[in-house]
């Protein structure tokens, strides 16, 4: 059956959800998902089946050790399929933050007084940070800046900045501010012909279909795992022939032992094991909508992307022709999704009042979303607005509903403009 004819059953998606039966949280629309999504029942299935069976040490022969580390095995490979990458590729830290820190540490010994990296004022401060406390061995740090009239990165600008002494480009996917795509693939290939790395920020971009990596022709990507549907975990990837040449930050009996080798301390178990959750709801979303065959997950997964695109798109184009029809609010980003060209993130502030007053009335009237500069203090400095007052940010996923949408505008329309 071909894709266009196939709509997303919105009512199926959410009823595998336990979150909108709760009785906390089942009558408020939930906006906040760049923040942080919603579990599917299989995660939490897989989290307390570990708990309650297996919450050993594992990698032993008695069999509540040996079905851990399976399990452990098993989430690890079933994400790298869903990716497209290899098992050792990947690495499932804490967070996105943490496995960026550590990733730029053990760079830093390939980087000698001089070499250049560049970093931009459009990415979450996770993908910026770690970059530019590499100045502590001499690199020099260059900004590839937005835009500010549009609050998008431009090619070009890159192309200018880009040398023969550039060693490392980090660079956000989608940016969890102005919701933009970056062409990620056409970005990787300009970095790679000035034989430097390239680290893709894919936080704000996961959660609307997981990647390709090897597509994208990253180095390295990372991402949330806590913003794609699971627990309070990030994920990296990294090239093989790269991880293997890393030096060590882990204990010293595990050097050269890649992947755990960027990984100190190792995964959370029980959360690590809960990653199968996922994969078994995207399987079950699959097979609901299309019918069974015999494709492999990442087959899977890139039909499931395109459904969820689709919904997507149907859900948030309504905010965004809302939110550019008011004279008193600002939009930050493209107006429309066309071709998955940004993401449901929808950003904005109003002329008349704070980004704080506007967001407690959102709340007060049951839309629960909030205010901030989320962690990209730079791009709203770049853009002229008050950091710590921030922006409203409306972020969608696909569990999202057109009754979410219609909630939202009927309360904006409540707000005088």
């Amino acid at each position: 059956m071909e894709l266009e004819n196939i709509n997303l059953d919105i009512k199926f998606i959410r009823s595998q959800f336990p979150a909108f039966k709760d009785s906390l949280s089942k009558n408020w629309t939930f906006f906040e998902n760049a923040g942080g999504s919603y579990v599917p029942q299989q995660v939490i299935n897989e989290l307390n089946k570990f708990m309650i069976s297996t919450k050993v040490q594992p990698y032993a022969e008695y069999p509540m050790s040996k079905i851990a580390g399976e399990n452990m095995d098993q989430a690890t490979e079933i994400f790298a399929k869903m990716i497209n990458a290899k098992t050792r590729e990947i690495i499932i830290g804490g967070s996105t933050s943490i496995n960026l820190y550590v990733l730029s540490n053990a760079l830093k010994y390939s980087i000698k007084p001089g070499d250049e990296i560049i970093v931009t004022n459009q990415d979450h401060e996770a993908n910026i940070s770690p970059w530019r406390r590499l100045s502590e061995v001499g690199a020099v740090i260059k900004e590839w800046k937005i835009n500010p009239q549009t609050a998008e990165l431009e090619i070009e600008t890159l192309e200018n900045l880009l040398s023969n002494k550039t060693k490392i480009v980090a660079v956000t996917h989608c940016s969890n501010i102005v919701g933009t795509i970056n062409d990620l693939k056409k970005i990787s290939q300009l970095v790679h012909k000035k034989n430097a790395l390239i680290i893709g920020d894919g936080v704000s971009y996961a959660p609307h279909g997981f990647p390709d990596v090897k597509e994208l022709g990253v180095d390295f990507y990372t991402f949330s795992l806590y913003k794609t549907y699971g627990p309070h975990l990030g994920l990296l990837y990294g090239k093989e022939e790269i991880l293997k040449k890393l030096p060590n930050q882990n204990h010293e009996f595990l050097n050269g032992d890649y992947p755990y080798t960027i990984n100190p301390g190792g995964p959370n178990h029980e959360e690590l094991c809960s990653l199968i959750g996922i994969y078994k709801y995207f399987d079950k979303f699959y097979y609901h909508h299309f019918i069974k065959d015999n494709k492999n997950i990442r087959e899977k997964i890139l039909k499931v992307n395109e459904l969820i695109s689709k919904h997507e798109e149907k859900i948030a184009n309504p905010v965004l022709d809302y939110l550019n029809s008011r004279k008193d609010i600002n939009l930050i980003g493209k107006n429309k999704i066309k071709n998955k060209n940004r993401a449901p993130t929808i950003s904005f502030f109003s002329k008349k009042v704070s980004s704080k007053q506007l967001a407690n009335k959102l709340v007060n009237n049951g839309i629960a979303t909030r205010n901030d500069n989320f962690y990209a203090w730079r791009c709203l400095e770049a853009l002229g607005i008050d950091t710590k007052d921030g922006v409203i940010r409306i972020s969608m996923v696909h569990y999202n509903s057109e009754d979410d949408v219609n909630n939202l505008i009927k309360v904006l329309k409540k707000i005088p403009d």
